[in-house]
């Protein structure tokens, strides 16, 4: 066998293995859309976490991407020592769509009281997230289970 022929060989074999193991998977890139959107949240990084939601979002509270951005953005400037905790987070794919089901508790600080807005210690909220996958890239569509209480 010539060096040219093992080259080929190994090209055309190890190589899409190799990259099929270090390529992340759905549901690594979904976990880590969670993680940076909490991480955006609580830095109040609107354009971070408007970057994590899809254009065609809506949800049967009559919400979509515009009025998302509006409500943080108020929400935000009222807001400080925003502190996120989730746990439990279990992602399913199917295709181009997938759903993230997670215990969700967010605290945070409005003028001089601090306290739960979202869940609380015992009994956390239970949220779910679906997604689209749109080019290469996890978007939330749609999110069920976020009551706020202010």
């Amino acid at each position: 066998m010539s060096k040219k022929s093992a080259i080929l060989l190994f090209l055309l074999i190890i190589a899409p293995a190799v990259i099929y193991f270090l390529l992340p998977t759905d549901e690594s890139r979904i976990k880590k859309l969670i993680k940076e959107g909490a991480r955006a949240v609580e830095k109040k990084e609107i354009d971070n976490v408007m970057a994590k939601v899809s254009f065609n979002y809506q949800d049967e509270k009559g919400l979509s991407y515009i009025l998302i951005k509006q409500i943080l953005e108020g929400q935000f400037k009222a807001m400080s020592g925003i502190k996120i905790e989730y746990e439990n987070l279990k992602v399913e794919v199917k295709e181009k769509l997938a759903n993230a089901e997670f215990d969700l508790c967010v605290i945070t600080t409005i003028g001089n009281q601090t306290g739960y807005i979202i869940g609380g210690l015992k009994t956390p909220a239970r949220i779910k997230l679906f997604l689209e996958k749109e080019r290469a890239k996890w978007l939330v569509i749609k999110a069920e289970g976020i009551q706020v209480s202010l």
